[in-house]
């Protein structure tokens, strides 16, 4: 692998931290200081969570087949992609806000705006609530804890690898954050669409979920924004982001890794 592409991959989080396990591993998903409240209330948060159907049965063929699924992913360990789904593990919005970057051609993280802040930081905690109350549903290891001679490509303590591993909480707020972006840029909405789904898939080729958790997470972060871009402050927010977005985009900054990032978004087992 050319030195060049390694390097640009690492400057897609400039101004964060190191690529090579540097994010932290919490055990849900979280932002690091206090953040609004959801936008969608307690009843309807469980409602779709209850909503969420199980995981594979122990042993059926849905879970052989996902368990070689995941196995394919072993082969892009150390590589872009794999840097890629480093990177992805930040979701923290201040900093997980350069992931839609190169659609936009911009750096949002370099002064991050604070209407797109609010937007991302309420929508991530519904899908905190959501998703952790999806776990419910039935308990199931991780891959790494499946098969301890997988890699995990973030470091990893005690609390993530006990955790449940469906449905995957990146791949839900992922998913919707790829779709709210895609509201606040429209023409931009399919690769912004993308880019949300694959900070899910970036969890499998982690392995710290398995190809299916992430389909579940990816569903429910799609009923969320479904409600939530029904509630009249989601539509608020949307208008107050759309118009700093707009602006940022105007002043002509370019994220560096962009180059990598699809490279790595190019790689995909066979």
């Amino acid at each position: 692998m050319k030195r060049a592409v390694l390097i640009a991959a690492a400057a897609l989080l400039a101004g964060s931290c190191a690529v090579n396990d540097a994010f932290p591993a919490p055990s849900r998903i979280e932002t690091a200081a206090p953040a609004p409240g959801p936008y969608l209330g307690e009843q309807t948060l469980t409602a779709l969570a209850q909503a969420v159907q199980g995981p594979p049965a122990p042993g059926s063929a849905e879970a052989a087949a996902d368990h070689a699924a995941s196995q394919r992913w072993r082969a892009f360990e150390d590589s872009d992609r794999w840097r890629l789904a480093q990177a992805h593990a930040e979701v923290r919005p201040n900093l997980a806000v350069q992931h839609f970057d190169c659609p936009l051609n911009t750096r949002l993280a370099e002064e991050p705006p604070p209407a797109l802040m609010h937007l991302l930081g309420r929508s991530l905690r519904d899908a905190s609530v959501a998703s952790n109350a999806a776990k419910a549903v039935g308990f199931r290891n991780r891959p790494i804890v499946d098969d301890p001679d997988r890699r995990a490509c973030i470091r990893v303590d005690d609390d993530l690898r006990s955790s449940a591993s469906y449905p995957s909480g990146h791949a839900t707020v992922g998913a919707l954050w790829g779709r709210i972006m895609a509201e606040v840029a429209p023409d931009q909405a399919q690769t912004l669409t993308r880019i949300g789904d694959e900070i899910g898939v970036s969890r499998a080729v982690c392995a710290l979920h398995y190809p299916s958790d992430v389909a579940a997470g990816q569903a429910l972060g799609v009923a969320l924004f479904q409600a939530v871009r029904e509630t009249p402050e989601y539509q608020a927010d949307l208008a107050a982001a759309r118009a700093e977005v707009a602006r940022a985009r105007s002043l002509g900054l370019r994220n560096p890794g962009c180059a990598a990032e699809r490279a790595a978004l190019g790689q995909t087992p066979s």
